[in-house]
């Protein structure tokens, strides 16, 4: 059975160019049953959603600006997301934004159950980002509309500037997770690996650093090592990875002085 989303959207924090890749990715955690966007339709930055609205299936609430400076928006989404809450007539809700004052929208929605999945531009506050399930950047789904279709590729054609570098910090995170869930080999279910990334960094994201999946990810990485098993009957293919083992370390120069220093040191205790 599939999870029943609410999908929300802050239309005056979202450019509208990629909806179509927004939806299709929405499609692949559950079927989308109430789509709504949220903005001051009066107004002309917002005249370029129309057409997409139609084509998507979207239904546009209206909420006017009450006040100069004040975002009345923000609030209507808010309270039409409570109310779908207590109707109970979805499993989890998707919330389109990259405003923080979604944040307690969010913890308040996962405190009720709720699966809650997020969907914004890099410049989300991480408050936010934190506050969700998941969070996918609105920039993956634009490489990934730019990009031609190939079945052999498995590293995105994705611009350098919108893909994040594996740093040093990327690396210690993953042996740690994988640490977490190794057995007393030191190998870990890559499947098990994936879930507790995500659950730890919910933003965490292979297609952040350019990889469609995890596994050619973790391959791009010198310090893991992969084994595919076979299950218990043979049909599918498991993959498992684990830290690669240390070269043994080179004998350091110092320790012939070390001893000669201690050798010393008895001497002294004995004339004493």
């Amino acid at each position: 059975m599939d999870t029943k989303l609410a999908v929300l959207i802050d239309g005056d924090n979202i450019p509208s160019a990629h909806v179509k890749e927004m939806m299709e990715e929405i499609a692949k955690y559950g079927n989308p049953t109430i789509k709504r966007i949220y903005g001051d339709w009066t107004k002309p930055h917002l005249s370029k959603w129309k057409n997409l609205l139609l084509e998507n299936a979207i239904t546009p609430i209206q909420q006017y600006g009450y006040t100069v400076g004040k975002n009345a928006t923000d609030s209507a989404m808010i309270i039409d997301a409570m109310d779908i809450l207590y109707s109970e007539k979805v499993d989890g809700f998707c919330l389109v934004s990259s405003d923080s004052d979604f944040t307690r929208l969010a913890t308040r929605l996962r405190e009720a159950g709720m699966k809650v999945y997020g969907i914004g531009e890099k410049k989300t506050p991480n408050p936010f980002i934190v506050a969700c399930d998941k969070f996918i950047y609105i920039e993956i789904l634009k490489n990934q509309s730019l990009e031609e279709p190939s079945a052999s590729s498995e590293k995105s054609k994705s611009t350098d500037s919108d893909i994040d570098k594996i740093t040093a910090k990327d690396i210690k995170f993953i042996s740690t997770t994988i640490d977490d869930v190794a057995d007393d080999d030191g190998w870990a279910f890559l499947g098990d690996v994936g879930s507790l990334l995500q659950k730890k960094q919910p933003n965490f994201d292979s297609r952040n650093y350019g990889f469609q999946k995890l596994t050619p990810l973790i391959k791009s990485i010198k310090d893991f090592e992969i084994d595919r098993r076979e299950d218990s009957k043979g049909h599918f293919k498991l993959i498992y990875v684990r830290l690669k083992e240390n070269q043994p370390k080179p004998k350091p120069s110092s320790k012939p002085k070390q001893k000669k220093q201690s050798n010393g040191k008895k001497k002294l205790i004995s004339k004493l």
